[in-house]
């Protein structure tokens, strides 16, 4: 496929270049012949390499303690920079989009920067929207910043209200597929990191589809969208479809529904984020319109998260991010064998009920996030 010469000069920096999103981000600079002007990993030094020589951006971010195994191998014009500051420097980096994909609490601070600067941000970390989303849209608003999402589930969602008048909206719906367990097995308590790791829909990172597993990850979708396009909790429905074809629906007022569909492949939402509201041609084979395709609603005493994660965003202020690190350190601690599967929400329950009461700002933020990760971190289960 030749790129387009239109879009041959569209600057992008990808914070998480090496991750799932990144790599993907980059397949669709491929496409359409973007620029990558910085790139930032964490320790992936091979993947990044790879990435550094074929793109030759004008920055490459790494973690500090693998500098050296980076530095020497970058191409000349490629400068290094390291560590969080790095993250930063590359999120303010003059370009046309930053594509924010550093996973969990640790993509908010450049987030927030690229917002600060001014720069259209292309949004695949949930969790900025999760547990800041009122002070992102302060540094968009004051900046003059534009935030598309990238999740496909809100991109569908934002494609679908595209020219559409706000007041004719009724309810934004979120598919799920189910993860691997919507059918089995009855005792998840049995349940290992190997199987929840096996998504039959989608390839993701490991902590977002242990989050698909327990369908915790539709509960952070649930927050997001309460936060990015600014409707009440109660608006927002989750239906499972397993078939995960149709990724996001708008009911109206007047009864209709618009629903977005596509196939499973994260690329187009990526592109759509870094290109709206131009649709430029992919090489991606048209999807057949072929098959049966489910809709039922989801099992809360099953998957109880989502209901969690509906009960933090009802809490406001700093429940969200209480309930966010409260997930990663338990997702952290089941993937290394020291928790069940069925203790992942007794955790983020427990966690829950222990969120401070004051009002959301950075630096509440960052405290409520270190005091629900040691309760995370020190769970227990009762005897």
């Amino acid at each position: 496929m030749t790129p387009p010469e239109a879009a041959a000069a569209q600057r992008i920096v990808v914070l998480g270049s090496t991750g799932s999103i990144g790599t993907q981000t980059l397949d669709v600079a491929r496409w359409q012949g973007y620029r990558p002007v910085a790139l930032t990993a964490a320790r992936n030094v091979e993947r990044l390499l790879a990435q550094a020589a074929e793109f030759r951006p004008q920055l490459v971010v790494c973690d500090e303690d693998v500098a050296a195994q980076v530095a020497p191998h970058l191409p000349g014009g490629t400068r290094l920079a390291t560590g969080p500051a790095g993250r930063v420097e590359a999120a303010v980096l003059e370009a046309d989009v930053v594509l924010a994909a550093i996973p969990g609490y640790d993509g908010l601070e450049p987030t927030a920067a690229a917002l600060r600067a001014g720069r259209h941000v292309a949004l695949a970390n949930k969790e900025a929207m999760v547990v800041a989303g009122p002070l992102m849209w302060e540094l968009a608003g004051a900046s003059g910043a534009r935030i598309t999402p990238v999740d496909s589930e809100h991109s569908a969602l934002f494609q679908a209200l595209v020219g559409e008048p706000r007041d004719a909206v009724r309810s934004l719906v979120l598919t799920a597929s189910g993860g691997p367990f919507r059918e089995g097995p009855v005792d998840l308590s049995l349940v290992t990191p190997e199987q929840a790791l096996r998504h039959p829909t989608w390839s993701m990172g490991r902590k977002v589809t242990i989050d698909s597993a327990t369908l915790f990850n539709k509960g952070l979708e649930v927050l997001e969208a309460h936060f990015l396009f600014d409707l009440p909790l109660d608006a927002i429905e989750v239906v499972v479809h397993p078939q995960s074809l149709v990724h996001g629906l708008v009911r109206f007022h007047d009864g209709s529904i618009k629903a977005q569909i596509g196939p499973h492949d994260m690329r187009l939402p990526i592109q759509y984020a870094l290109s709206a509201p131009s649709r430029p041609a992919t090489p991606l084979a048209p999807l057949p319109l072929v098959g049966s395709w489910e809709f039922a609603p989801p099992d809360l005493e099953r998957f109880p998260s989502l209901a969690t994660a509906y009960r933090a965003g009802a809490m406001g202020g700093l429940a969200p991010a209480t309930l966010n690190a409260a997930d990663e350190v338990a997702v952290t601690r089941f993937l290394a064998g020291a928790l069940r599967f069925t203790d992942i929400p007794r955790v983020l329950d427990a966690v829950l009920d222990e969120a401070p009461s004051e009002p959301l700002g950075w630096e509440a933020l960052a405290r409520a996030d270190a005091a629900a990760r040691a309760l995370a971190g020190a769970w227990r289960p009762k005897a």
